[in-house]
């Protein structure tokens, strides 16, 4: 399944125009054989906005929801954004996969919030793996630093996701997330993982781009670099059963050592 990752930061605080860009983009990935186009973390509003984003959240079948289901259908692939979704007086940094069709999919709430500005502003999710059925494949959903926590990971691919998504807003320093700890991530769990970045300066945090689709061998299939860009790769499940049949870990994991875990 060939799958687009659009590194952008779009234009933060107009929804307006970040779908614009989403249109752009998808029709882009589609005229080069794309099933898929994901986003950055927050792309229909914007990460760096302070206090904007309560008063950008809307609900997960709102008004932006309607926007991209119509991007989706009109352009045949499969759309997963980035958004802050409000549910009444609650904000959660939410990622929302919508089908070809025009139907959503899934929602996913960020469980693991970073810093003092998501804490302020959102409130943490409660399910660690949501996931959909798209061209065959399991696909995952995840938001940035969940990511970084292992037993996030392993969750998913025990829940048997071969697609991780992962939206992110990584920043300066911590490039090495996108190359390294994402790749072992893919290997380590035998699956592929799309790790889609902003880019750029963005108030207080200059993001890294480095988006990246690194496969169950820990190979990027795709990479970008420190600007705007779109980029596509195939996601292989001949391959990925390959693998997984080659790097036994799931099957040989011994999880009665492991109860310090929890």
């Amino acid at each position: 399944m060939r799958t687009a990752l659009l590194q952008s930061s779009g234009r933060p605080g107009s929804v307006a125009e970040n779908l614009k860009v989403l249109d752009e983009a998808a029709g882009r990935a589609a005229a080069a054989g794309a099933a898929l186009l994901v986003t950055s973390e927050l792309f229909l509003t914007g990460y760096a906005i302070g206090d904007a984003v309560d008063a950008l959240a809307e609900s997960a079948d709102g008004d932006s929801a309607d926007a991209v289901a119509e991007i989706a259908g009109r352009h045949g692939l499969a759309v997963a954004y980035g958004y802050p979704e409000r549910d009444g007086e609650r904000v959660f940094n939410s990622l929302q996969l919508v089908a070809a069709d025009g139907t959503r999919s899934a929602n996913y709430r960020k469980t693991h919030l970073f810093g003092c500005f998501e804490r302020d502003h959102f409130t943490p999710g409660e399910q660690p793996v949501v996931q959909a059925g798209l061209n065959g494949l399991t696909v995952g959903l995840m938001i940035c630093y969940d990511v970084e926590f292992p037993e996030n990971v392993r969750t998913h691919a025990l829940a048997g996701t071969d697609l991780l998504l992962v939206p992110t807003a990584q920043m300066h320093p911590f490039q090495f997330v996108a190359e390294s700890v994402v790749p072992v991530r893919a290997f380590e769990n035998q699956m592929y993982v799309a790790y889609v970045n902003r880019v750029g300066q963005e108030g207080e945090f200059e993001f890294v781009g480095l988006s990246v689709l690194a496969g169950p061998d820990g190979v990027a299939r795709a990479r970008a670099g420190r600007a705007e860009e779109l980029i596509l790769a195939d996601v292989d499940p001949a391959l990925l059963a390959a693998s997984r049949e080659a790097n036994p870990y799931l099957k040989d994991r011994r999880p009665g050592l492991y109860g310090a875990l929890a």
